[in-house]
């Protein structure tokens, strides 16, 4: 006889409440964010194109008519009807008591959802961009700026020393806050990682530099169960990497945050199967330490190492936000060694608070070569991306990337975005947004103790989910305290917390900062 336990419905998940709020909130605020565009031109754009506007029959164009709910013009509103009826589906699935049958149907309801509210919506974007002019229904930098320094490189010119004033940039921005005419701000993979695809593109009659962003995030959706333990937590990961309404946002207008955040994203994923398949398990080797550094560099996880490595530094070279995570980096490829040595030393009989923390920061300091070692191949592809163009112009790459983000120069950047600087503003310290203030004051008080703590922090609980939520912090204090905080910062930020959480919440208690987690992953 089956007990009442038995008998009682199985309980909805969490799992559906964040799905539904993110894809909820990201189709609202996708609505708003199209409205920026004239309702007119949105209509007559869907409805003269060759393929979105052959999708509905004429009886049904007349139907809906040019007024109705929010995003208006056809298409949009019904990828918007189905996404939701795909939510409600999710819901459904996730009452079914089988397991195996309800975890595999989340799964298929999961991807049509983000194909309808992601990819889709980017890919109607990139049809009316194409009959529109290159400057409509996209972003200034991270595609038609991008695209530009393509042709750029693809002539032989430099894209740090050449202005986008002949561009399509040009009908972009408004007026006095187009500096980014006379800087391209990003560094050189975005473009030589983009330029075959170019080419390609050129051939066939279409490109548009989202094709690159909406690839590199298919594959990083693929990889990402594999940095979280449980079925919901892996659901629930890669519902907010897709559905951060912020950061969907940026990839259906074509900002590039999500370029670096993949190639972070297959880094850590590479990093993890070193773990496995590297020979590092220390209760089974009892090499030297010289020994036992070949060993790891020869064993069968050494090329997933080298990729991970290699990884890193193409995110390096994407953007300089990269580079904050390099601290973190760097101590999980000690990870072994790390733990090992903090265990001999709480067997010691000196071992206390404070001297467990001098031998921490010790342990780090004598680790340095170690990690130049493991991470040479991340310093190799970095210096072969950067230095043809330090040796090309290096004054023109230190102006457009650095100096311009530092409102240095006649055409610098200005105060913007959400942060700090708007007392800067409000106080009235600098005449305009164009004004010089010591940021790297505030920067220094905030974003300091951070990097120390999270460093810290990170030595105490060496894991993958510890080092995406120290960089989260410690990059969200650093731009609250510097010239400009914008938005799309907040969904890139986002990503890695969420990685941060999701990857290590099976076994997060307030104690999971203790030695003993230095073994959990």
């Amino acid at each position: 006889m089956q007990t009442e336990s038995h008998n009682k419905p199985h309980k909805p998940g969490w799992d559906a409440l964040v799905i539904g709020v993110l894809t909820f909130a990201h189709l609202q605020i996708l609505a708003f964010g199209e409205q920026i565009i004239p309702l007119g031109m949105r209509i007559n754009d869907v409805l003269r194109h060759p393929i979105l506007g052959n999708i509905l029959p004429d009886a049904g164009e007349e139907a809906i008519g040019p007024i109705g709910p929010s995003p208006t013009e056809p298409i949009g509103l019904l990828l918007h009807t189905i996404t939701i009826g795909f939510a409600l589906f999710y819901f459904i699935v996730d009452l079914i008591p089988t397991k195996k049958v309800r975890n595999w149907l989340k799964w298929i309801v999961l991807t049509l959802i983000i194909l309808t509210a992601l990819f889709l919506p980017t890919v109607k974007l990139m049809l009316l961009r194409d009959i529109s002019g290159p400057a409509s229904y996209t972003h200034d930098g991270g595609v038609i700026q991008t695209e530009a320094t393509i042709e750029y490189i693809l002539a032989g010119k430099n894209p740090y020393v050449e202005d986008y004033v002949e561009t399509p940039m040009a009908e972009w921005g408004f007026g006095e806050f187009r500096t980014a005419l006379y800087h391209y701000p990003y560094l050189p993979w975005t473009f030589i990682f983009s330029a075959p695809f170019y080419l390609i593109g050129k051939e066939v009659g279409f490109y548009d530099q989202r094709i690159i962003y909406l690839l590199l995030m298919a594959v990083a959706l693929v990889l990402l169960p594999r940095l979280a333990k449980s079925q919901r937590n892996k659901l629930a990961l890669v519902a907010i990497i897709a559905l951060n309404p912020i950061m969907a946002i940026d990839i259906i207008f074509g900002k590039n945050d999500s370029f670096v955040l993949c190639w972070i994203i297959f880094s850590l994923v590479c990093l993890q199967q070193w773990w496995k398949r590297g020979s590092i398990d220390s209760s089974a080797n009892h090499s030297s330490p010289p020994e036992r550094e070949r060993e790891i560099l020869q064993g069968a996880g050494r090329g997933w190492l080298i990729a991970s490595s290699v990884l890193f530094g193409l995110a390096c070279a994407s953007k300089p936000t990269a580079w904050f995570f390099a601290p973190f980096y760097g101590i999980l490829l000690i990870r072994h060694e790390l733990a090992k040595s903090v265990t001999n030393h709480l067997l010691t009989a000196t071992a206390n608070r404070w001297s467990t923390f001098r031998h921490h920061w010790l342990a780090l300091l004598r680790s340095i070569p170690l990690i130049v070692r493991r991470a040479g191949s991340a310093l190799t592809i970095f210096g072969i991306l950067l230095i043809p163009f330090l040796l090309w112009d290096p004054f023109a790459l230190y102006d457009d990337v650095w100096r311009w983000s530092n409102g240095r120069g006649e055409t610098g950047y200005q105060i913007w975005g959400w942060g700090l600087s708007n007392f800067v503003l409000a106080l009235g310290l600098v005449p305009d947004r164009f004004g010089q203030w010591p940021f790297w004051i505030t920067q220094l008080v905030i974003a300091g103790p951070l990097l120390l703590w999270t460093i810290y922090r990170q030595l105490r609980q060496n894991t993958i989910a510890a080092a995406c939520w120290h960089y989260g912090v410690l990059l969200l204090g650093f731009f609250y305290a510097s010239r400009f905080l914008n938005d799309n910062y907040l969904g890139y930020i986002i990503a890695f917390l969420a990685i941060g959480l999701m990857s290590n919440m099976d076994s997060y208690s307030e104690d999971s900062c203790s030695e003993d987690s230095y073994l959990e992953e």
